[in-house]
C-alpha cells in the first residue's frame, strides 16, 4: 500500500514538472540595464550593486524597455523641488490676490470720474488736517511767546514750578505738531500715487472686458 502511494506522488511529480517547466521556460525575460557613475553599462537580471540610487531601465526580451525606474533624487535636487514648489505656491498666492483686488476695484468704481471724484474727497481731507494742525502749532507759538514774556519776570528769582512746566508742554507739543504736519504733507503725495495706480488698473481692466 505504501510503495503504490509512492508510485503515485513520483508520478504526479513528473506530470506537474512536464507541465510547469515549459510554461515557466516560455515567460518573458526581464533584463536590467543601468549606468553606473562612472559611465559603465550593465544588463543583468537583477539590478547590480553600482546602479544602486541610479536610473534603471527594465528591458523586456527583445530588448525594449518596459518600465523605468528613476534615480533617486540628491539633497540638492530635493531642495530645488522645494523652493520652486514654494515659489509655484507663493505665484498662485499673488495671483489670487491679484484678482481679488481687482474684483475689488471694479466693484468700488463705475467709471473713471469715480475715481477723481475719489481722489478730490481724500485729498480735502488731508488739506483740512493739515490746516487745522497748523491753526494748533499758531496757537501753541503765540502761547509760547506769551511765557516767555512771563519768563522775563523770574530773571532774579525762582521760576515757578507751574510756569516751567507749561513752558516745556508747549515746547512737545510745538514739535509734536510739526512732525504730525510733516506727515500730513506727505499724504497728499501717497493719496495721489494711489488713486493714479487705481485709474492706471480701472482702465486696464476695463479695457481688457471690452
Amino acid at each position: 500500500m505504501g510503495s503504490l502511494t509512492m508510485r503515485s506522488q513520483t508520478a504526479m511529480f513528473l506530470l506537474l514538472s512536464a507541465v510547469l517547466v515549459p510554461a515557466l521556460a516560455q515567460q518573458p525575460q526581464r533584463m536590467y540595464k543601468c549606468v553606473d557613475a562612472k559611465g559603465k553599462v550593465y544588463y543583468t537580471q537583477v539590478p547590480p550593486r553600482e546602479c544602486l540610487g541610479r536610473e534603471t531601465q527594465e528591458l523586456d526580451k527583445s530588448g525594449m524597455v518596459v518600465k523605468r525606474n528613476e534615480r533617486a533624487a540628491t539633497p540638492a535636487e530635493i531642495q530645488a523641488r522645494e523652493a520652486e514648489r514654494k515659489k509655484k505656491l507663493e505665484q498662485d498666492e499673488k495671483s489670487k490676490e491679484d484678482r481679488r483686488k481687482a474684483l475689488a476695484l471694479l466693484n468700488t468704481y463705475s467709471s473713471e470720474k469715480d475715481i477723481e471724484d475719489a481722489r478730490a474727497r481724500a485729498l480735502k481731507e488731508a488739506q483740512d488736517a493739515i490746516e487745522a494742525t497748523e491753526r494748533t502749532i499758531a496757537g501753541a507759538e503765540k502761547r509760547q511767546k506769551e511765557l516767555e514774556g512771563e519768563k522775563e519776570f523770574y530773571v532774579k528769582k525762582p521760576m515757578p514750578l507751574k510756569l516751567r512746566q507749561e513752558i516745556a508742554n508747549t515746547e512737545t507739543e510745538i514739535k509734536n505738531q510739526n512732525a504730525l504736519l510733516e506727515a500730513k504733507k506727505k499724504e497728499i503725495t501717497v493719496i495721489n500715487a494711489k488713486y493714479d495706480e487705481d485709474k492706471r488698473r480701472y482702465v486696464e481692466l476695463t479695457a481688457a472686458k471690452k
